[in-house]
């Protein structure tokens, strides 16, 4: 039996500029351990990155140590915490969501209410705004990937979402994600 892997979920946030990738990612690799996830993206003028780095005890220690500086080095707001590798439940599907609509305030609010009152976990999700192209109106677009609960029924599921969506004006998918 192998040794359980240890993980360390690192969070930075700070004013966007050239270089902060290859920063943090040398530091990661300088003390040995390896990026198992990560999510960056530039919102606004602000970088944001999100990081799950495997390495032993040790490298992670080390890495903790080192995080404080460099936090201060590149002028990011910089989180860790320990954390362990998920379960993956062989009693969840995963689903894709994809939802398309003019721009309107609460839309992912009450797609996580949807889900939320049927104890569907959101596993990931990315929003974006842009202008349709031939009208210029604003657009929003919301993907998402959920796991639900292999014993709930799909059919009526997909029903009451795509009820739900048009009661809320929304475009909307709800597919199983294959591969």
């Amino acid at each position: 039996m192998s040794a359980p892997k240890n993980y360390l979920v690192l969070a930075a946030i700070g004013d966007d500029g050239p270089g902060l990738v290859e920063a943090i990612t040398r530091a990661i690799l300088d003390q040995g351990c390896n990026i198992a996830q990560s999510r960056m993206s530039v919102l606004g003028n602000e970088f944001a990155i999100l990081v799950m780095v495997e390495g032993n005890w040790n490298t992670l220690a080390k890495l903790e140590d080192t995080l404080p500086k460099l936090s201060k080095r590149l002028g990011l707001n910089l989180t860790f915490k320990r954390t362990a590798d998920r379960n993956a439940s062989s009693n969840l599907l995963p689903y894709g969501v994809d939802v398309v609509a003019l721009d309107q305030p609460g839309i992912v609010h009450h797609l996580a209410g949807f889900f939320s009152e049927r104890q569907i976990n959101i596993e990931d999700m990315v929003t974006s705004s842009y202008q349709a192209a031939h009208t210029g109106a604003p657009m929003f677009s919301v993907h998402m990937s959920v796991g639900i609960p292999a014993d709930l029924y799909i059919a009526p599921l997909r029903d009451e979402f795509m009820d739900f969506c048009d009661s809320l004006n929304l475009d909307a998918v709800l597919e199983p994600i294959k591969g």
